[in-house]
């Protein structure tokens, strides 16, 4: 699976929502300004969208769709 580039980018989106997620709820954590706190889980939220898209094309090509 590591030689599939559809594979890698899958992980690395992932893995940027992660990033994401992590930096929005340190922010919620330390009481920083609930506006840009605010943008960050909406950047959170269309990352996701875009995450989940990849991940159903992976599965689509891969199952031999």
């Amino acid at each position: 699976m590591l030689n599939d580039p559809l594979f890698i980018i899958v992980a690395i989106a992932v893995l940027v929502v992660a990033g994401i997620l992590l930096y929005g709820i340190g922010g919620f954590a330390a009481g920083a300004d609930g506006k840009k706190s605010n943008k960050v889980m909406q950047l959170r939220i269309i990352a996701q969208f875009l995450a989940v898209l990849l991940i159903l094309a992976f599965v689509y090509f891969r199952s031999g769709g």
